[in-house]
């Protein structure tokens, strides 16, 4: 079954459940936000006007193509699923989504989330489907799932990237009963097993796979480098790697980060990454391509729209598109 048809499931059931029909949509006129590209040869053309699609979006992560043209992604603090449709029309796609962060589409059609509400990994839609697949490690609690990719046989990769630090002014979160799982990248089968693979990484954020699946993608946020894994047959990862070196990466007085966050891959293997720098683009051997600069610094990205010839950036309550010369990878829904 190709992706095209296994995510047409999952748009057919939404539309019988009524998801479109949903009266807080909103059309939107998309207009230039004053950005352009410069040229990345095989990516974008320079002066390539990037469009403001909204803002005031409430936690802007997990964006995901559907086979109509239109995108989902997630607003964690405001509980809810958000859809884009292709002529910037915004509705409501999943509410009380227990804070969905990462989104991806298994072979079936099924919706499965990283969520930090009650923090655990699982189906959120369609609804009469959902369930928890994941919440704890060795009986450890999860800390903070962050982000998620399925790949072709059904089996689902997701970070953890451990609670959030504290923020000052904010009152300090619950002290838990159980210390959670130390910050990793986690496995679950297809077949429900769950395994930890990598507890390496300071802070794991974005996951991406490579279009072969050979190839697992960790963005550390507090690390210099995007991360790489071969993946072995049984499906374990050979030893860490620094794939490419992120311009985003800053010295601060608090401490280093890079900022990265989401991934996405287009068909030729490049490999996108949401920074501080804004959209960092390297090719499949980790070479530094270029970066396209945002009015507000993403969060995520992923490919949508006819063909999958959009890149689509969210971050900062924010949504942005724009026109690329070489498709997204069409394998999967990311």
């Amino acid at each position: 079954m190709t992706t095209k048809n296994i995510l047409g499931r999952a748009l057919l059931a939404a539309s019988v459940a009524g998801v479109f029909a949903s009266a807080a949509a909103q059309a939107q006129s998309p207009a230039p936000s004053g950005a352009v590209t410069p040229a990345i040869a095989g990516v974008v053309a320079a002066g390539t006007p990037i469009e403001l699609i909204k803002e005031g979006f409430h936690g802007t992560e997990g964006p995901v193509a559907l086979p109509d043209g239109s995108l989902i992604f997630t607003e964690t603090t405001a509980n809810r699923v958000t859809r884009i449709a292709p002529d910037g029309a915004t509705s409501t796609f999943v509410e009380g989504s227990n804070g969905a962060n990462g989104l991806g589409f298994t072979a079936n059609g099924d919706l499965y989330a990283v969520q930090v509400l009650k923090a655990r990994v699982g189906i959120i839609f369609p609804t009469t489907k959902a369930r928890t697949l994941a919440d704890n490690f060795e009986g450890a609690p999860f800390g903070r799932p962050n982000d998620l990719v399925v790949d072709s046989r059904g089996n689902v990769y997701f970070t953890d990237s451990g609670a959030n630090p504290p923020v000052a002014g904010q009152p300090a979160p619950p002290v838990q009963a159980t210390a959670p799982a130390k910050p990793a990248v986690y496995r679950i089968s297809a077949k429900g097993e769950l395994k930890r693979l990598a507890a390496d990484i300071e802070r794991p954020n974005g996951i991406q796979l490579s279009p072969d699946e050979k190839v697992l993608y960790v963005a550390n946020t507090l690390g210099e480098h995007l991360l790489a894994y071969d993946i072995a047959p049984d499906g374990a990862l050979g030893p860490r790697r620094n794939f490419a070196k992120l311009e985003g990466w800053q010295k601060t007085d608090t401490g280093n980060s890079s900022g990265a966050d989401g991934l996405a891959v287009d068909e030729a293997g490049r490999v996108y990454v949401a920074s501080n720098k804004g959209i960092e683009v390297f090719s499949s051997q980790g070479e530094a391509l270029g970066s396209i600069a945002l009015p507000k610094k993403p969060q995520n990205l992923a490919f949508a729209g006819e063909r999958k010839k959009t890149l689509y950036a969210v971050g900062r309550g924010a949504a942005y598109r724009l026109p690329v010369l070489t498709a997204g990878y069409a394998g999967r829904a990311k």
